[in-house]
């Protein structure tokens, strides 16, 4: 892949803010790839340790945490940054994707409720 389709890439996981993830699809297509989610995978596994990037924040679909396949290590570190930022994990080990999803591009998808049962937008 070009070095611009991964600038692009990182550029969307650098907006997903504290306490919430995004899964690789919802990364790829927000960066213009629509059908590419593995492109994200891709993008993010180049990036070197200790990078400011936060990584840790995409997860894959169902909010499952994928990167025990590359290191078990990894699926730990994840998890712990994400608690740290608040994110709740359900009894299989999966992200809370309707409490701590990033709703940025995602029309008619599920938006966290403000006080007072309005949707935030």
């Amino acid at each position: 892949m070009s070095a611009d389709a991964y600038a692009r890439i990182l550029a969307v996981v650098r907006r997903i803010p504290r306490g919430r993830v995004a899964t690789y699809g919802q990364v790829s297509a927000l960066a213009g790839f629509p059908h590419a989610p593995r492109l994200a995978g891709y993008a993010l596994h180049a990036l070197p340790d200790g990078t400011p990037i936060p990584w840790h924040r995409v997860v894959a679909a169902g909010g499952k945490l994928s990167l025990g396949k590359l290191s078990p290590h990894g699926a730990i570190t994840q998890r712990l940054r994400l608690e740290k930022e608040g994110v709740r994990f359900d009894g299989r080990g999966c992200a809370d994707l309707e409490r701590h999803r990033w709703s940025e591009g995602l029309d008619g998808l599920p938006r966290k409720r403000r006080p007072g049962g309005t949707r935030a937008r």
